[in-house]
């Protein structure tokens, strides 16, 4: 039988692949809104499940139709301005020349960065003319969830509008709250940003999805076949599926499609919690499709820089969600399932009965005339 042969596995699109340097994941580039709201939020992954919903687009097939969908569950609680940072274009480059500290910062953000000894600008000096882009400096707030942290992570957002619109949004919100509903609608699209899972250092089978040798290959069964040409370069070129760092990347997916913004956590929570999370106390969003990373890892999505034609931006209206059974069934069931005391009461008067009975049918059916009242 012929050996079939196959070129190598994976994508050369991500080189090199190595571990990230942060957890959270870096945006460079952000979309362009003439409204004044930030640009992105972020939350904890949750984890998945499926729903179902009545197809809204006119333009597919099964239009009218109910369909099933994969979801994944992204916990969004507020995030918090620390600061507004000012930058100006210096050689065609933007650099950050000052920054305005909020006044009141909670104790949690010092297990990240030092406290400020001494706020020396103010917001009201401010004006138009000093800068020429503005961005938000915003922490989560993990002690609202149940993750078990309480160290937040911190990082930038991009603001949207003009820049008086940008300076009169950033006055107003320094020191405060910003909710997810705030940014974001259902129905939108969003770019996904977040460090994929890790998976360790692999082998070229597993990291590449290259084929195994044939049984008497030489030296090893799961390497590469060939480690390319010598003469030219006089070394293993990269492109050579080798053993490597697999996971813990930075991934960005574009377009992914907003199905839900739920305000009530208790209509997707479980009896159990979700695996390796628990339960829900936030706000939360459905986000249709996967999404990078483990269950705890912070999700950062923005508004999306070239937003697909194909995706409708009517929010679907969800009939269905898949979760395991409410508190009030599982109660109902523990209190009619009988305790182990009784299983062995009734299963011990069963087995007496059998014993007694007799083995002789007509002894049986003396026994039921017995036991018949007699009529006079």
């Amino acid at each position: 039988m012929p050996n079939i042969r196959f070129p190598r596995s994976g994508s050369m699109q991500f080189w090199p692949r190595k571990r990230s340097r942060k957890q959270t994941a870096t945006v460079k580039s952000w979309a362009s809104l003439t409204e004044a709201k930030p640009l992105g939020f972020a939350g904890y992954k949750v984890g998945m499940t499926h729903c179902i919903y009545p197809q809204n687009n006119q333009n597919s097939v099964t239009k009218g139709m109910d369909i099933s969908c994969p979801v994944t569950i992204i916990e969004c609680p507020p995030l918090k301005t620390a600061s507004i940072r000012l930058y100006k274009n210096i050689n065609n480059t933007k650099k950050a020349y000052t920054e305005v500290i909020a006044p009141k910062l909670d104790k949690e953000l010092k297990r990240k960065i030092p406290a400020a000894k001494d706020i020396k600008k103010k917001i009201d000096d401010i004006k138009p003319e000093d800068f020429d882009d503005l961005i938000l400096i915003v922490y989560t707030q993990p002690k609202l969830t149940g993750i078990g942290k309480k160290k937040p992570e911190i990082f930038e957002i991009a603001v949207g509008g003009k820049k008086e619109e940008k300076l009169a949004y950033a006055k107003e919100k320094l020191g405060k709250e910003i909710k997810v509903d705030e940014v974001f609608q259902a129905g939108q699209q969003a770019d996904i940003h977040a460090v994929t899972k890790g998976k360790g250092y692999q082998g070229p089978v597993k990291r590449f999805g290259i084929g195994l040798r044939r049984h008497k290959s030489e030296k090893t069964k799961r390497g590469p076949g060939s480690l390319g040409g010598w003469s030219g370069q006089g070394h293993v070129m990269y492109r050579v599926p080798h053993a490597g760092q697999m996971g813990y990347h930075k991934r960005t997916e574009y377009n992914k499609w907003l199905l839900k913004i739920g305000d009530n956590p208790e209509d997707i929570n479980t009896a159990s919690g979700y695996t390796r999370y628990g339960n829900l106390k936030n706000t939360y969003v459905l986000v249709r499709g996967s999404v990078a990373g483990p269950a705890k890892r912070l999700i950062r999505f923005n508004h999306a820089i070239r937003p697909s034609k194909k995706i409708i931006s009517a929010a679907p209206a969800i009939s269905y969600i898949c979760i395991k059974k409410a508190k009030e069934a599982v109660k109902k069931q523990i209190k009619e399932k009988p305790k182990p005391a009784e299983k062995r009461v009734a299963g011990a008067k069963e087995n007496k009965k059998e014993k007694e009975a007799p083995e002789n049918p007509k002894e049986q059916e003396k026994e039921k005339a017995e036991s018949q009242p007699k009529s006079r």
